[in-house]
This record gives structure tokens, sequence and C-alpha cells, in this order.
């Protein structure tokens, strides 16, 4: 199997974790170099597996070290650096990390003191009051500790995979299977294709002339850990995080009803199955048939006749119904909708007009200048962009009022050479304890756009969370109000709030409520997106991009949108560009 840019781009990413993992730190110089390397290599552009180390090497940010492992995983398809990481953090204790309050060091020192190696030795050392007598730990430690790993879902047996792991490995199995011998189609389908936001499992279904060949690759793909089936046409095995992947060979010309199949919701699936009987035909993975005779009699499997199966679209429309996207099938409405007064007009990345969330490197986490940041989004052929550099209330990142009225003029200067976009001089303001937001009333109005996100107190209760959120909304020079939640998925639950009040909230003082496209956000999410829209708030897709490399984010952001029932007209970046610079001027009253 031939290693690729997404290969070396993923192995660099799990370095990263496993590295801060050994060096205890986020911020150890190997962490950083990798991190760095991985980010040049990403915007590279050229295939990077073609270079030798000392081409490598010539890429800034990518050391000598760093361009050896490079070559190690081309040549031979693994890195022994990983590898020896890998046996020392396994899966189960990597997964400590993701609970809040568990850093590096702490994770050494559960495991030392106590033996913890998995999120059942955490719960059981909380249960016996254990960890509180650790240094730096306490009772209080131990009740935030138990509510995260409730709230994140790491209770069962069964461990939900965050969209962001998910979604990447998905699309890198999806590209190496595509370039298999008679393969036709690929598409991963589930419950990660409707876009939730942890899976199970990754589906992957495969329409090929040759499903033994693309077994074979399966078997021998370097993502797989263990073999937990092999067929003929199917194939299931663990990757080295212990996510299942299930990859199922088609005839071609079933390929449509078998993505329908694996894509749906089991509620959708029987609706569809019964809507299919209820006009005397019978659906499954295979495709949609006759089922009875003219005269309601049912018929022999043999005498069945196909009536569709090659593509989704084809089935939909043979049971009457409109194309329902796949983050919808859920079975929460969409069936009765398509076959009655019709779906809403859905948000479609083709009704993006412009970016209104968007970091540069006068954010102390941003990483592209203004000029390289307004070229991608010109690239994008948008017609107004809001540059968002944090506010002075967020450590290390943020910036002063002086220098934000020096961004201003940096601003102005690129803004000549893009006369057809409108580049508005805007700021993520951050959220208070108490609601509050940075700068003074006077300075903040000068803002020509703004953005309002929570970034610290995240244990604050639910009212005191909703008080704030809604002081925020309140104040006329807040446009918007960024990553609702703050949450990172399946790694830092969001705050807890009241969503009713906020969102009458919203709706009240005119302020639009941000879907942010980062897979590790997708917040505000897709149930809050169909409560917004159920109660006419507008809304805002941002990729809330810190670097060139991240603009990609406004998909993930939009079929979020679809998954919460978005019409387009409700999106405010999606309006003709003096419609919505007529919004911005008028709604702070």
């Amino acid at each position: 199997m031939t290693v690729t840019n997404q290969d070396v781009l993923a192995m660099l990413s799990e370095l990263v974790i496993l590295t801060t993992l050994d060096e205890e730190s986020p911020q150890s110089f190997k962490v950083r170099a990798y991190e760095n390397a991985r980010l040049a290599l990403e915007v590279h552009g050229a295939d990077i597996t073609d270079l030798t180390v000392g081409e490598l090497t010539k890429i800034k940010g990518v050391g000598k070290a760093t361009a050896n492992k490079v070559r190690e995983l081309v040549d031979t398809g693994s890195v022994a650096k990983v590898d020896a990481l890998r046996e020392v953090y396994p899966p189960a204790y990597v997964e400590l990390s993701r609970i809040p309050g568990m850093g590096p060091k702490t994770l050494k020192l559960v495991r030392r003191e106590l033996g913890v190696e998995d999120v059942g030795g955490l719960r059981e050392a909380i249960a016996n009051q254990t960890l509180r007598a650790l240094p730096g730990l306490g009772a209080k430690s131990e009740a935030k500790m138990a509510k995260a790993i409730e709230r994140l879902g790491l209770t069962g047996k069964d461990r939900p995979t965050p969209i962001a792991d998910a979604l990447p490995l998905a699309t890198r199995l999806v590209a190496d299977l595509e370039a298999v011998a008679g393969v036709v189609e690929v598409a991963y389908c589930g419950s990660l294709r409707r876009m939730a936001e942890t899976i199970g499992d990754i589906d992957i279904t495969v329409a090929s002339t040759e499903p033994g060949a693309v077994m074979k690759v399966v078997r021998n793909h370097r993502e797989v850990a263990d073999i937990v089936l092999s067929g003929d046409t199917k194939t299931s095995f663990l990757t080295s995080t212990g996510l299942q992947v299930d990859v199922r060979v088609v005839e071609p010309e079933q390929f449509g009803a078998a993505t329908l199949y694996f894509t749906g919701s089991k509620a959708h699936n029987i609706a569809l199955r019964q809507r299919a009987i209820d006009r005397g035909l019978l659906l499954n993975e295979y495709g949609l048939f006759t089922a009875t005779d003219d005269g309601g009699e049912d018929l022999e499997p043999h005498e069945r006749e196909v009536v569709a199966r090659t593509t989704e679209t084809e089935i939909y429309e043979a049971l009457d119904l409109e194309f329902i996207p796949p983050p919808m099938r859920e079975a929460t409405g969409e069936v009765e909708a398509a076959g009655g007064d019709g779906l809403p007009e859905l948000i479609q990345r083709s009704h993006i007009r412009g970016d209104l969330h968007y970091h540069t490197d006068r954010s102390g986490d941003g990483r592209s200048t203004v000029a390289e940041m307004v070229a991608v989004a010109a690239a994008k052929g948008y017609e107004y962009l809001a540059i968002t550099d944090h506010g002075i209330d967020l450590a290390i990142n943020g910036a002063t009022a002086e220098e934000m009225l020096g961004q201003r003029e940096v601003i102005r200067t690129v803004q000549v050479d893009y006369p057809d976009m409108v580049i508005l001089w805007g700021c993520e303001l951050n959220i208070g304890a108490d609601g509050g937001l940075d700068y003074e009333p006077e300075f903040r109005a000068l803002f020509e756009y703004t953005v309002a996100s929570v970034h610290s107190h995240f244990d604050q209760s639910p009212r005191d969370q909703t008080e704030r959120l809604v002081a925020a909304i309140s104040d006329p020079t807040v446009d918007s109000i960024g990553h609702l939640t703050g949450r990172y998925i399946g790694r830092r639950p969001g705050i807890e709030l009241d969503y009713d009040v906020v969102i009458e909230a919203l709706a009240q003082f005119d302020v639009a409520l941000e879907i942010n496209g980062a897979l590790q956000r997708l917040d505000a999410g897709a149930d809050v997106v169909r409560r917004a829209v159920d109660r006419g708030v507008k809304l805002v897709i941002n990729t809330d991009s810190h670097h060139t490399s991240e603009l990609g984010r406004m998909e993930y952001g939009v079929l979020t949108g679809q998954r919460g029932w978005l019409p387009r007209d409700l999106v405010i970046n999606t309006w003709e560009r003096d419609r919505f610079l007529d919004w911005v001027d008028t709604h702070r009253g």
C-alpha cells in the first residue's frame, strides 16, 4: 500500500499525542517540532512522499529527525519511534488524556502511584477516594473528573470515537481503496456520513468488479492492528486505537442501495422499508424490488424485478420522496417532509459567500499573516470576510487596543488589493465570568464585526452560564456568538446552559448563532441548530481558521447545518453582500 501525504500527516499527529505524554508537556521541544513539521508539510502543496531527507529539511519547519521519520514511514510503512511509544502508551491509556484535569504529568502520577491504566481504573480510584490523596488533587478534582467521564460518554464498554479522529481516517481509507483495480466507487457510510459527533465504528462500502482484490488490500492495510472478520466481500478490523472498521464490497449496480442502507439510522431505514411495503415493494441493501403483483399477491424472490438500486436518488424517487441528504437521515421527520410538503431549502456549501470568524498571526495562536489569510479567502470566491483576532482578555493570545488599531491599518492596506471583497476589521471578544467583554464599550463599537465566545470559566453553574451568555448577547456591540458551549468533542464537555433562554435572547436581540466548522467543535451542535431554526434565529457558519490550511472546515459546518435542518436564508453569510452589511449596521440598533 502506497503511503500518501495524509498518512504522513496522520503519523505526525499521533506522534504529537504520544510525545506529549512521554515528555509530560505539550510545549516540549519535540512536541513543538512535530507540530511545526506537520503544519509545514500540510501546506507544502507537493507530494512529500517523493522527497528525500535533504529535500524535506529544506521545507521551513521540518528538522532532520522528523524528515527521517517521514522517509521511514514511506519506505517501510511504519515508524519505530511511534511503535515504541504505542507500547508504552496503549490506546486505553491515551484515552485518559481526553478527560479534563488528566494532563500528562497527572496521568503519569496516577499510573505510578495507583496503577491506573484506563478509564475503568480511574473510575475505581475515584470511587475508592484514593485519587484525592495524591499531590495536587482532591475531592473536587475527583468530582470534576467523574462528571467529565459521564458527559464524555466514557462509562460504557463501547467507546465513542470523536468525529475529528474518525473522519480523517475514513477519508484516507476511501482514497486508498479508490486506487484498487476494479473499484468503481467508494464511500464511508453509517453515523460518520450522517455527521454524528461521535461514532461507534466506520462503515465503508465499495463498488467493485474484483472483490477479492479489495479484500486483500484491506487485510494488508497499514491501519490494521487486528482482523475481526475476513470473508469474500466483507472484512472487519481494529485499528491501533481500537476503532473497528467494516469494509463491504458490492456489485457496482448495487452501490446506491448499499450506501442508502448502511448510511441511514435504524429508524430511518425502517421508515423507508415501510414506505416501500405500502407501495407493494421490497427495500433492502441490494435494491428496491417489486414484492407483490398487481393484485397484491406476494411474489417469489426469483419473480421480483429491480425497481431502483444504482443510486440513492433513484431509490428515493421510486419511493415518491425528495432526496434526503445523509446528515438528515435520523428519523426526525425527514421522511414525512420529503414525501409531503417538502424539505426546506437546505444550506449548501455553494451558498456560502464569506467567512466571519477568521484569525491571523495577530492572535497568539494564529499562524498566517493577514495577506496570506485573505488570499486563500479570495481564492474561495468570498465576497466578504471578517478578520476576528482575539481580544485582550484572552491570556497570551489576545491583542491590546493599540495592537488592534494597528491591525486595522494592516487590513486596510491589504484591502486595496481586493476591490471585489469587503474585509471587515473585527474581533473575537471573550465572554467573561459575568458576561463582560473585552475593551471599553466605545472601543468595541469601532469594530466592524464581532463574534463573542466563551474561552474560560467552564465550571460555572448552568444558571450562571446562561446569564453570562444573555449578558453578552444583549450587548449592542455583539454581532454573533461563537462556538456556543466551548466544547471539544470527546475531550472537553461544553458548558451547561438553558438553551431555550439563550435561543430566545438571540432572537430578541437579533444576534447570530455560529456553527463552528472545526471538527473538534461543530458547535453549536445540530440539535441546538434545529431548536434555533424553529425559533427563527439567524445563524452563521464559520471556519474559525487560524491558518490557511483550515478553510475546508466550512464543509463540515454546512453538513452540521443540514443535520440541524438549517434553511439557506437563515444563514447570514449566504446573503448578498449589501444585505449582509445592512444587517450588521442595523441590527445593533
